[in-house]
């Protein structure tokens, strides 16, 4: 038999789902922007489990911070050579506790490699769990599996410009 929420119960779970959703909206943003800090930010201060394939797998979240600094701001000439855009949506978000959560969703990821002039498309799913750490949400654990992935060259005469 299934106890009864009240309004404020379910309310105050739809606003932790919200929460949560702004969270990883917040880490793609920064992924875009290629701001590291906001980046790091968005883990528990120490012992996240993360796991991104080929970039690697890490007991914290700092290392794979370093890896997205070494990556994502590479400049060439003063330019940005890498170039991200991480587009996530179908939030599946299911509440274990008042501060524990765990989620899935789908990404679309492009990027555009100006050091070998190619364009890289993937379909990729996350999943992750989340803790409420020092009053807000953040990930515990983010694991990122490639459904698919397709690289091809850039065109002859392709121009790319930021901003």
């Amino acid at each position: 038999m299934m106890t009864e929420r009240s309004i404020e119960q379910r309310l105050d779970d739809l606003e932790r789902i919200e929460a949560i959703k702004a969270l990883k909206h917040r880490y793609l943003r920064a992924c875009d922007a290629k701001d590291a800090d906001t980046f790091r930010a968005c883990f528990i201060d120490r012992g996240a489990l993360i796991d991104y394939g080929p970039l690697g797998k890490f007991d914290d979240a700092d290392p794979i911070a370093e890896v997205f600094r070494n990556i994502a701001l590479q400049k060439v000439d003063g330019r940005n050579v890498i170039l991200d855009m991480h587009h996530a949506f179908h939030p599946d978000i299911t509440l274990r506790s008042d501060e524990l959560a765990e989620g899935k969703w789908t990404l679309a990821f492009r990027q555009v490699n100006l050091i070998d002039n190619t364009e890289t498309v993937r379909s990729i799913e996350y999943v992750d769990e989340y803790v409420v750490e020092n009053g807000e949400w953040k990930m515990s654990k983010c694991q990122s599996i490639t459904l698919w992935s397709m690289t091809r060259p850039l065109a002859d005469g392709t121009v790319v410009t930021e901003g």
